[in-house]
């Protein structure tokens, strides 16, 4: 027993020294907490009681372990995982790849003799599709094809047709045409997939190559066709891309610019005169984005896409975009002139009780509505404007459809009760310098004749069908008109027909051709 406790006190002076030794060297300046150190051999007197509390303290933590509180949270994390990925959100507004922009399939094509020189001059651009085998009786039966061509005709001399393109008949009415006639941008729906696509053919050097691949102008739902610069150097396509859609550029040597993008939809690009600007319809002012990921999205459950927009402005050099109006368009905005954009809102096919027409300026961003002061028409369609912005025809609809000539400001310059054009039936056109307006039908459905009024609504021309006039369209200089037109004493065909700017003296310029004929519109002469 004495042995053991003489045991003890070696002990506690062998830690004693230890400790002493430790305090001088490592906290000398700690050293007035040595007198409390002091007592530390009475408490290590009772080792026992000392080392009993110790591992009772250690496993008394132990049972707070346990429960893991912060493991608890665990599992409510989990649910907040799984909605990130948001896979009920992808039948909504379904991811889809960037547009394959491609520049590839090169082929050369043969380009009319003296083309080029013909094109200073207007000339008038149409499709003839399935032009059957020639036969001494037209009323013999002959089998069809799958050729379209495309041909371009002077009014200086129109039995004298010049064969442009031959393209698949899949192709349609997506043929577009640059203001000079040299470029051209056609879908071809053909051969295998590394063919299908947007192509793009140049007539200065006789090259096409493909541009874009896609098997369709839709996207989202949305159509949208190819628009030409002013220049013939460039087209402004709007494509979907992830979740929503963006603007592209694309040059005729396959440079592509992404102008316009930003998760919204962006779409019905237009391209002002002097081509500075595009206007285009936007929905970012409602939503900010369709992308799923970022806060406060669109694409939710039952989201649909957007079927109006407001108009926007971007500049195409510095790519700024600037909203123009905040009334809701459904149909493409349209340039007046360089700093007028024309446009609608309200749509009958969706539900809406009226159409009304505006008028935006691009330098003072004030919006003008065309309300007649005194018994406004609720349906304002197939609206035509005059070059300077101050007038404008349409087609009032209601018991009955009327023609009227109004001016922005609200006055009422002319109404025609007699030409009763079916709703949504009605085409008019303005020639560039403002002294004249071709009305006429749309789609074949065309029951009057030549019909061309001044700017004050004076009747210049009242014609009998045949030919009836549907698709009127005046030449760039306002020397000549063209528009489709039915005789039915031949074979109640549609035919395309030239004239003066008076609507007399028409020739058809398609009466040898066989298979269906359609009016694209003229070409040239802008240089």
């Amino acid at each position: 027993m004495v042995r053991i406790m003489l045991l003890n006190l070696t002990s506690f002076r062998l830690r004693i020294a230890i400790i002493g030794v430790c305090c001088w060297t490592a906290a000398a300046c700690n050293i007035l907490a040595a007198p409390t150190a002091a007592p530390t051999p009475t408490e290590t007197w009772t080792p026992s009681p000392t080392a009993t509390p110790e591992p009772t303290a250690t496993d008394t933590p132990t049972p707070t372990l346990t429960p893991t509180s912060t493991e608890t949270p665990t599992p409510t994390l989990t649910p907040s995982v799984t909605p990130t990925p948001a896979p009920t959100l992808t039948p909504t507004n379904p991811p889809v790849p960037t547009p394959f922009l491609t520049y590839d399939n090169w082929s050369s094509i043969s380009v009319p003799a003296g083309l080029l020189n013909r094109l200073n001059s207007p000339l008038v651009a149409f499709i003839n599709a399935n032009d059957r085998q020639a036969t001494t009786n037209m009323l013999t039966p002959r089998p069809g094809n799958t050729i379209e061509t495309l041909y371009y005709v002077s009014p200086a001399t129109p039995g004298t047709r010049l064969e442009i393109l031959e393209v698949d008949s899949t192709t349609g009415s997506d043929i577009y045409i640059s203001p000079d006639g040299t470029g051209i941008v056609y879908l071809r729906l053909t051969g295998g997939l590394n063919q299908i696509g947007l192509y793009l053919v140049d007539l200065r050097v006789g090259l096409s190559a493909r541009v874009l691949a896609a098997t369709t102008l839709s996207g989202r739902g949305i159509i949208n066709r190819p628009v030409w610069s002013p220049d013939s150097q460039q087209i402004a396509l709007a494509l979907e891309t992830g979740y929503d859609l963006d603007i592209y550029l694309i040059n005729r040597d396959g440079l592509t610019t992404h102008l316009v993008q930003d998760g919204s939809y962006d779409w019905s690009p237009a391209w002002s005169p002097d081509g500075r600007y595009l206007a285009f319809l936007s929905d970012r002012a409602v939503c900010r984005t369709w992308r799923p990921a970022e806060p406060d999205t669109c694409d939710l459950p039952g989201a649909l896409a957007p079927t109006t927009g407001s108009v926007h402005i971007v500049d195409v050099q510095t790519g700024i975009v600037s909203r123009l109006s905040d009334v809701p368009v459904s149909d493409p905005p349209r340039w007046v002139n360089t700093r007028q954009v024309a446009f609608a809102s309200g749509d009958p096919l969706f539900g809406s009780p009226d159409r009304r027409l505006f008028v935006a300026d691009i330098i003072t961003r004030e919006t003008q509505e065309v309300r007649l002061s005194a018994g406004d028409d609720r349906l304002k369609l197939a609206e035509a404007w005059s070059g300077d912005g101050r007038n404008v025809v349409y087609q009032a609809a209601g018991t009955t459809t009327e023609i009227v000539l109004a001016n922005v400001s609200g006055a009422q310059i002319g109404r025609l009760l007699d030409i009763n054009f079916t709703r949504y039936g009605m085409s008019a056109a303005w020639s560039p310098d403002g002294t004249r307006i071709a009305l006429g039908g749309i789609g074949g459905q065309c029951p009057y004749g030549v019909i061309v009024y001044d700017s004050s609504f004076a009747q210049i021309a009242r014609g009998s069908p045949p030919p009836s006039m549907c698709e009127p369209r005046f030449s760039p200089d306002s020397r000549w008109l063209a528009f489709t037109g039915v005789n039915p004493r031949i074979d109640g065909r549609v035919d395309v027909y030239i004239a003066n700017q008076n609507g007399s003296g028409a020739v058809n310029v398609t009466a040898n051709l066989r298979g269906s004929i359609q009016l694209l519109g003229w070409v040239g002469g802008t240089r």
